[in-house]
Parts: C-alpha cells; structure tokens; sequence
C-alpha cells in the first residue's frame, strides 16, 4: 500500500527535538510518571512505562532520573501529580489538530494552547470534534532504502495490520495499540530498526498544504511544540518538505 511523504516531517521533528534535549527530558519524565501512577512501576507488568523508559534511554536521560521519578510517581517519594488532558482543534485549511498535554495546571495550559491556536490562524474545539478523523495505533517507521518485501512479510507474520510505502521510500508499519510493543520486539530481533516507534493517533486522511499555507501551519504546529505542558501533536497536514527546510534555514 502506498502513503504519502511522511520522512521529511518526522525528520524535521526529530531535528527540532534535538535542538531542545531538555524539553525532551522533561517530556520524557512527565511521561514515566503519568505511566506508573496509572500502571504501577513494575516494567514487567507496565508496556506503557517500559516504552516510556525506552525513550528515556533513546534520549540519554540518567538511568538514576528515571528511577527517582518512577518513585515520585508511585508514592515512594514525594512528587507533583500531572494530568493528562487532550485538546483539539483546526489548523490552516481545516487541518485537524489532536495536542496531548500532561499538567498540573489545567487553567495555565488550556490558556497556552488556546492562545497559540487563535494567535497563529487555528480555532480551538470541543473534544471529539476531530479525533474521529485519526487511529490510535502504533506505529514503526523504517528509513528509505529498508527491504520493503522482507520488512512486509516479517511485519505481517509477527501480527502487524498494516505495511505501509510512503512516496518518499519511508515504510511505516502499523500495529493494534495492544500488539505494539510485542511487534516491535519482534521486528527488532528480526533485524528490522524504526527510526521511529510510538503510539500515536494517525491521521485516516489527510489535507494537502502548499505554499503560504503550509507555512502557516507548520508555525503553528512549531508553537503547539513549544510549550511546555505539550506531551505530542497529531495533526492530519501534508505539508511540502521545502516548507520545513524553509523554517530550520530561517532559524539557524
């Protein structure tokens, strides 16, 4: 099955990541505590706190930070309790936004995330007013240039319901949220390593932005980034990859 351009956007996210490691960490840790209040801090028994700690490694956070926070979390040590709240919205274009948050101060964030939306072209919605549009599934993305038959033959074998070829050579393979992480093990052992492995919420279908447009809205996304109490951005934009090379030439 083919898909649309996807690398060049995950790469731009993953450089804008790079150029902000401690947004990264705080992210990270928000995430480790919000699993082991809800699922305890036993790995063993908690996927989403061990893909949580397996970020923490992938992004160099000190195993000790982990650990203390996992503690915070669970009642061993004292710690601020984050609540995750999810809002959504339209973009440039009637493109559909879904921003995850965790905070301890809902009326600081919902505040933030509105005023980034009506400031930079956007509209805040009502909750399920464009969830319905994305999958909450999981996702592995694999650079242009992997083996696509072997990588789809391996994929579908190990239970994934999906492999995806998008127009730029990336291979996405998509899981059940419940198969995800035994997929991705597998695929691991298999040889296969994504440059990207998550639970995400994909876009069903999405809405081609060009020029002025894509500009627009990929300042917008930058901005939902940005601010501090935002976990991840789903969005259902195309957006050309000129237009981020545009946007990290004008921030160097």
């Amino acid at each position: 099955m083919a898909g649309h351009s996807k690398w060049a956007n995950i790469q731009h996210r993953k450089g804008r990541q790079d150029e902000k490691r401690g947004k990264v960490w705080t992210r990270v840790i928000r995430e480790i505590m919000v699993a082991a209040r809800l699922g305890g801090g036993d790995l063993s028994i908690n996927p989403r706190l061990r893909l949580a700690v397996e970020k923490a490694k992938a992004a160099n956070l000190a195993a000790d930070t982990v650990k203390r926070n996992i503690e915070k979390a669970t009642g061993t040590l004292e710690g601020v309790h984050y609540e995750e709240i999810r809002y959504e919205g339209y973009g440039i274009g009637g493109a559909a936004i879904i921003v995850d948050t965790m905070t301890d101060n809902k009326v600081r964030t919902v505040a933030e995330v509105r005023h980034a939306f009506s400031k930079h072209g956007g509209n805040m919605g009502t909750a399920g007013s464009v969830a319905f549009q994305f999958k909450h599934c999981g996702q592995l993305v694999f650079a242009p240039g992997t083996d696509e038959e072997k990588l789809m033959d391996a994929a579908l074998e190990l239970g994934a319901e999906d492999v995806i070829t998008d127009d730029d050579g990336a291979i996405e393979v998509l899981t059940a949220y419940p198969d995800f992480e035994a997929v991705k093990n597998a695929l691991d052992k298999a040889g296969f390593k994504p440059e990207v492995a998550e639970i995400t919420m994909r876009a069903e279908n999405t809405v081609e932005l060009t020029g002025d447009d894509a500009a627009r809205m990929q300042k917008l996304l930058d901005v939902l980034e940005d601010l501090d109490d935002v976990q991840a951005v789903f969005h259902n934009a195309q957006i050309n990859a000129q237009i981020n090379a545009q946007i990290d030439g004008a921030a160097l």
